[in-house]
């Protein structure tokens, strides 16, 4: 089985936004990843997508800046609907709001019956150590669900300083020791922070979305065969990689069968609580 720890399902206003031009460059092109090609695409597409790659289910992410809903809570709601032995959401918020992002994180964990909450500081242009992001972090531990961000560069046309590891996510993981971090895209380029907060904290870990298989740096290919086997989750970052294209190489990277099982799917499996359905 293989788990997908970070997916969207696309939509034109996420994908229309000026911003991620900078990924329509580099995915241009590339039939098994292009954004661009994956506008206005039925679910079916992404489910196809998923097939492909030999992923059985994926966690599907909306995404909440300071315009608005790029894809909404609601919308992923649906698209679970749609393929509930396939999809997982991971819901998103207005963190201007303080206490609407908190009841609409209850909402999203206990009536959607989402896994998450992802918010992403760059595109607030805010430090994950900000107050604002607090009252989520208590309220992703108070309901029991890991709380996901993206670490490293910003790969859209948002300033990249919010994705270092050290001091951000570390600070957050010392004020909040309850809370389950998963830091999507590997860290680049300071993945050998991302790994040192990772093993420092018990409950941080590391997700591979937006990185192929080839792209891994060798230091994070060492911490996943090694020590590091548990805290290590594959993502893709659909519609930007594909998942076929994602795995390309895995057999390259030297994992025995345990690191090979609690990366595609036993980590993302117990991180985020995940009930396998029997028809999956």
């Amino acid at each position: 089985m293989i788990i997908d720890a970070w997916a969207q399902h696309p939509t034109p206003t996420m994908l229309e936004d000026p911003m991620f031009e900078s990924l329509r460059r580099w995915t241009r092109g590339d039939r098994d990843g292009s954004a661009t090609q994956a506008q206005a695409l039925p679910l079916a597409a992404t489910l196809a997508s998923m097939d492909e790659g030999g992923v059985s289910l994926a966690l599907l992410s909306a995404w909440f800046g300071p315009r608005g809903a790029m894809i909404s809570n609601d919308e992923v709601a649906g698209f679970v609907r749609e393929a509930p032995h396939r999809l997982f959401g991971v819901g998103s918020v207005d963190i201007s709001r303080p206490m609407h992002a908190v009841r609409e994180i209850r909402r999203c964990v206990r009536e959607l019956g989402f896994k998450a909450i992802r918010l992403l500081p760059w595109l607030w242009e805010l430090p994950p150590t900000h107050p604002l992001f607090y009252p989520v972090y208590a309220e992703c531990c108070e309901l029991g669900v890991p709380f996901c961000t993206q670490v490293g560069h910003t790969g859209p046309l948002k300033p990249s300083e919010f994705g270092r590891p050290i001091p951000y996510i570390d600070q957050v993981a010392i004020d909040f020791p309850e809370l389950v971090i998963v830091g999507g895209h590997i860290g680049y380029p300071w993945t050998e922070e991302m790994i040192a907060v990772c093993t420092k904290h018990t409950n941080v870990y590391i997700d591979t979305s937006a990185y192929t298989v080839k792209r891994y740096p060798p230091n994070l290919v060492a911490y996943l065969r090694g020590h590091g086997r548990s805290k290590v989750l594959f993502g893709t970052n659909w519609p930007m990689i594909a998942s076929k294209k994602a795995l390309e190489g895995l057999d390259a990277l030297g994992l025995d069968d345990e690191a090979r099982g609690l990366f595609l799917a036993g980590n993302a499996a117990r991180v985020y609580r995940l009930t396998v359905p029997q028809a999956a």
